[in-house]
């Protein structure tokens, strides 16, 4: 355990509580909400995949989560959340791209169990950590219900989240620390055994069975009744209805962090002020549902290419001095075209174009892969008529968003 977690902090304590040389302090685990919190979740993972049991690829996998408190009753708390998913395969990662972005709206009680519509695909594991309500001492362990769910639109073809349960494991290991801080340390295992039922067999492929495990140390932070973080080992076997067998194994990180409320007016009204002042041309700010949006129009690049002119880098380079006011938010680029060539080609090269653009910024901003993602929207999100060369020089753009949470 040590090797794999590096938590000397937590044995030394957990071996003397043992042999009953200091007296053990009973904990109750709960969560703890208030109204209007909000907090991020940044999740990684690093994962292997065999199909028929052979290697296929490597793949990152990044996702982001931010949510907030709207409601509280007596021992619950109603949570609005989104979640955006990207991968990068083969672990090559300069920038994530955007692959698919969740609403979800559940309650969630004071003992982790969660009351969620069945048309919402996130949270994947629902029910983790569940509490039993009652003080624990080092060693304790304890059983609860839990379940997981799967998007299965894309290349399955089925339309409703797929939610198989499973029972969980836990032990409370005793205390440790976490990035410096005190943190209570709680063990969570569970296997995977299921077979999908005949609501399935209308579909022509579908996960026959499913198997597996998790294993993952969760650190969680008793003052704010929330976990900091969790460290995972995986895998999951997914036997299809067509013979083929597909393997993802691997491990995953996942950490939380505060969110500052950001006052969107307030820094559309900064970020327009600056423009003008830096003399940015072509250069438009406006609030978003997600954030402040800084749409750069007519920027140029080489014929079909997502290579900048000369004269795009200055701008770009200005761009990143407004970026540095906002040193604490993720950054999302999204690139867009005129209505040119093919709906693919024009998708492929809006994205190629907001990669060239985000990992400019990354690197002149000296930031981590996690805190960029992209998008290409291609020609489907016009500001203005492609019928004409003025429409078109306005529809070419990149958009940085200045993210809110």
């Amino acid at each position: 355990m040590t090797e794999r977690y590096g938590k000397l902090t937590l044995l030394l304590p957990l071996m003397f509580v043992l042999l009953g040389i200091l007296p053990v302090s009973a904990v109750e685990f709960a969560y703890k909400s208030a109204l209007d919190d909000q907090y991020r979740i940044l999740s990684k993972v690093d994962e292997r995949v065999y199909i028929n049991g052979t290697y296929s690829h490597h793949a990152n996998i990044l996702n982001k989560i931010s949510a907030r408190v709207v409601e509280v009753q007596d021992d619950k708390a109603k949570i609005e959340a989104t979640f955006l998913t990207s991968e990068s395969r083969e672990g090559n990662v300069t920038v994530y791209e955007l692959n698919q972005e969740y609403e979800s709206t559940f309650w969630r009680s004071r003992l982790g169990r969660y009351e969620i519509a069945p048309i919402y695909y996130m949270p994947v594991v629902r029910d983790v950590p569940t509490f039993p309500g009652r003080d624990l001492k080092p060693g304790d362990s304890w059983q609860a219900d839990g379940e997981e769910v799967h998007d299965l639109r894309q290349g399955y073809g089925i339309p409703d989240p797929f939610l198989f349960p499973m029972t969980v494991n836990y032990r409370y290991l005793g205390e440790g620390t976490y990035e410096g801080k005190n943190a209570d340390l709680i063990s969570i295992q569970y296997s995977i055994a299921q077979r999908a039922d005949s609501y399935y067999d209308r579909y022509p492929l579908y996960p026959r069975r499913i198997t597996g495990y998790s294993d993952q140390i969760m650190y969680w932070d008793r003052r704010e009744g929330q976990p900091m973080a969790y460290e995972e080992n995986f895998s999951i076997v997914f036997d299809l209805s067509n013979g083929d067998s597909y393997e993802f194994t691997g491990t995953a990180t996942a950490k939380l962090v505060r969110s500052r409320s950001m006052d969107k007016e307030t820094v559309k009204d900064e970020l327009e002020r600056r423009i003008a002042e830096n003399g940015i041309p072509d250069a438009g700010v406006r609030v978003g549902d997600d954030g402040v949006i800084i749409s750069l129009e007519n920027i140029q690049f080489k014929a079909d290419s997502a290579v900048p002119l000369p004269g795009e880098m200055d701008k770009l380079k200005r761009v990143v001095s407004l970026l540095k006011l906002y040193p604490d938010r993720d950054i999302l680029v999204t690139g867009h075209t005129a209505l040119a060539g093919t709906a693919e080609g024009r998708m492929a090269l809006s994205l190629e174009r907001a990669r060239t653009v985000a990992t400019f910024l990354k690197d002149e901003l000296n930031i981590d892969d996690d805190r960029l993602m992209i998008e290409g929207k291609g020609a489907g999100e016009p500001v203005a008529p492609n019928d004409t060369e003025e429409g078109k020089r306005k529809n070419r753009r990149v958009e940085i968003t200045i993210l809110e949470n």
